[in-house]
């Protein structure tokens, strides 16, 4: 038996210069999506760095901007392309929200990729407890200043 799905897909409704980066994240998040789990992590991790923690509306309207765009990101099966092409849409805006990789509590099992911001999952169908994560990549914390170096070279 075959369910249907509505998914908004309009293209149009993202401005053109923004459209061109949402096509080059989305292309980019599928290549990425076909690596291996730690390969995934290993290159967001690097991504990260130099990145302001995202917000809330910032990540919903990358997001927003992500499924309006491909139809491989906006389907109930696109959560992993969509989840990365949503974070690397942030950070070519100097921005990151946390990825996350986890699945359902309760079963059946079924393995899920998301984005938060704020502690919140964004543009998420779910209860924020639906999902436990695996693992996420956060915002990586800031570079450590002169004061913090110097009081942890003096006291171990």
């Amino acid at each position: 038996m075959t369910s249907s799905e509505a998914i908004f897909h309009d293209p149009r409704s993202v401005p053109l210069r923004r459209r061109i980066l949402v096509r080059l994240a989305v292309g980019a998040a599928r290549l990425l999506a076909r690596r291996r789990p730690r390969r995934i992590r290993a290159v967001l991790e690097q991504l990260r760095r130099g990145a302001r923690p995202a917000t809330v509306e910032e990540t919903r309207a990358a997001r927003n901007d992500v499924v309006a765009v491909s139809l491989a990101c906006g389907g109930a099966e696109g959560c992993l392309p969509r989840s990365l092409a949503t974070i690397l849409l942030c950070r070519l805006h100097g921005r990151w929200p946390t990825w996350c990789v986890g699945a359902r509590r309760l079963p059946p099992f079924g393995a899920h990729a998301w984005v938060e911001a704020e502690g919140v999952p964004v543009g998420e169908n779910y209860p924020p407890d639906y999902f436990r994560p695996l693992f996420t990549v956060p915002c990586a914390p800031g570079p450590l200043s002169r004061e913090s170096v110097s009081r942890e070279s003096v006291n171990p």
